[in-house]
Formats: structure tokens, C-alpha cells, sequence
């Protein structure tokens, strides 16, 4: 897996060049813009150029790069057809452009010693709750995060915030509709936070694990055989997380289509040279990434293992 695959499914950019290509260049689009303009106001003609800049290559959105504009409720609803439930709705099409006025300047107001995660959070629940486009809210509020946290640190940053929130969609729309309905935001900033700083944390060690593999890869260049490289090519595409279970005898035999004897000569001489670390003994054999992230354990380790 090369390294700009590898980011790009970290991040939340993967994808199917055959089904979703126009849909992952507008965003790369729009996050270079995000990135490029951190530091500058929010504007509505800013949001309405990152929205045209999402849905300006694909057919599914003729109204793009304004404010909703349809009569109908703007109902955020989650569910089965048969057992749709609706949490929350929006404010009418009409009194769109008033409500992001005034959600603009407060974003432009804020105290500068204000919590930078604090700001983070309210912003993306003010600006979700609102729901002023017809589609594509939800990837404009998280670059919305990325646009508050940049001007905090005073430069661009990058976390993979998309693919945190999707592994825990269910726990998000909760804590949105709790928010909608009180009115209160402690809960949700809370939770929010949270997944700020998991975030953080999983991209860092993320690009940690992305240098390891290139150095790595680069200085057992012309010391393996083609057969350990598909090896380990494929344990790191598994990424930081390392290959589930650990390694074994039976996997590599799998992968490479060799036989037991080339095999166990393959792994032995990979963990001769400090590639790989072996636990267990006989059929309980594992073979793991020798890579410390961030001062962490090895790639695939769990306490106790080492």
C-alpha cells in the first residue's frame, strides 16, 4: 500500500477511484482551500465556495454553493424507512442567511483565550443545528473544526476526525439530539472534546507509523526476498494497529503460496534482522512489527505480551 493510500484512508479519503472520484477531489479541494485560508474570517461567500467546491463535479446536487432555499422542513432523521426517527429539525429555509449572520459573527467574536477545543466543539453543534445547506452539512461542519483548531495553534492542522466520528455515529447523532433538545452543550462538548484529542492522538501516531515503515522499508532494500517484502507490505497495510492476532506461519504460507520449509526460513531470517519479534512456541507462534509509535509497544502488542 504506498503512503499517500495509506494517508488518504486514515484520514477519510479513501476511495474507489471507479465510483467516488469527483466526490474525494472536491473534498481534497476543499480541505487545501480550509488549510490554505486557516487564518482568515469566515464568510458566507467562504462556505458557500466550500460547499461548490463538494458538489461542483458530481450530479447529485443541482442547488450547490447557497443556502437551502426548499420549503420544505429540513428534518435530520436516522433509521429505517419503516422506523425513521427525527432529531432534530432545522430552522426554516427562510431565516437561513439571519441564523448564519449571526452564527458568523459569533465565530468571528470569540474571545482569543478562549478554549480552543471549547470553540471546536460549539462551533460544529451551532453550525450542524442550523443545517444550512441542503446536503454536504455534515463534511463542511468537520472542516469547520479543522478551520478553529488551525487559527488555535496558528497553522494548519490535520486529524482524522471523519473516521473517529464514524466509528461512533451512533454515540454522535445521540449526543447531538441531546443537545438539540436541551439546549444545554456541557454534555456535548465533553464528547466532543474527547474525540478531538483521540483524534489527535490516533493521527499522530499514525504519521509516526507511516515514517517507520518508509525507513523500514528503505533500509531493507536489496536485503529481502520478494516474497518477505509482500509480507511485510502486507502487515503494514493493516496499519498501526498491526496484523490482527499477530503473524503466523500458516498466514505467511497464504500469502506468498510457498511452502512450510521457505517459510520458516523467511520469518527466522526477518527476525534475525530485527524486523519482525516472534512469541509463543509451536502452533502458537506469532510474528509482530518491531516498530515503537510514540514511545509505544511494538506495532500489534497488547499489554502483557511483551
Amino acid at each position: 500500500m504506498s503512503l499517500q493510500s495509506s494517508i488518504k484512508k486514515h484520514f477519510g479519503l479513501d476511495y474507489d477511484p471507479k465510483k467516488k472520484a469527483d466526490k474525494e477531489s472536491g473534498m481534497a479541494e476543499l480541505l487545501c482551500s480550509v488549510y490554505e485560508s486557516f487564518d482568515k474570517a469566515l464568510t458566507h461567500e467562504m462556505l458557500w465556495r466550500w460547499h461548490s467546491m463538494l458538489f461542483k463535479n458530481t450530479s447529485s446536487l443541482d442547488d450547490y454553493g447557497r443556502y437551502r432555499m426548499h420549503s420544505e422542513p429540513m428534518q435530520i432523521v436516522s433509521g429505517r424507512l419503516d422506523s425513521s426517527r427525527v432529531f432534530f429539525e432545522a430552522p426554516p429555509s427562510a431565516a437561513v442567511f439571519d441564523e448564519m449572520t449571526v452564527f458568523i459573527n459569533w465565530y468571528n467574536s470569540s474571545n482569543a483565550s478562549e478554549s480552543i477545543l471549547g470553540k471546536a466543539a460549539i462551533a460544529h453543534v451551532y453550525f450542524e443545528s442550523i443545517h444550512p445547506f441542503e446536503d454536504g452539512n455534515g463534511r463542511i461542519g468537520r472542516v469547520l473544526v479543522e478551520k478553529t483548531l488551525s487559527q488555535g495553534v496558528g497553522q494548519p492542522v490535520l486529524i482524522a476526525i471523519s473516521k473517529l466520528l464514524e466509528k461512533q455515529k451512533k454515540k454522535y447523532y445521540s449526543e447531538l439530539e441531546k443537545c438539540n433538545r436541551t439546549l444545554k452543550v456541557e454534555h456535548w462538548v465533553d464528547f466532543f472534546v474527547q474525540i478531538i484529542s483521540q483524534a489527535h492522538e490516533e493521527s499522530t501516531d499514525f504519521l509516526y507509523f507511516l515514517i517507520e515503515k518508509l525507513k523500514m522499508m528503505q533500509a531493507l532494500s536489496g536485503q529481502i526476498n520478494a516474497r518477505q517484502t509482500k509480507v511485510l507490505l502486507w502487515m503494514f497495510s493493516e496499519g498501526s494497529g498491526g496484523f490482527r492476532g499477530g503473524l503466523s506461519a500458516k498466514n505467511y504460507i497464504a500469502i506468498t503460496k510457498t511452502s512450510r520449509a521457505t517459510a520458516t526460513r523467511d520469518l527466522t531470517n526477518l527476525v534475525e534482522k530485527e524486523v519482525l519479534i516472534k512469541t509463543g512456541d509451536l502452533r502458537h507462534t506469532r510474528y509482530w512489527l518491531n516498530l515503537k509509535i510514540n514511545n509505544h509497544l511494538p506495532v500489534g502488542f497488547k499489554r502483557g505480551e511483551v
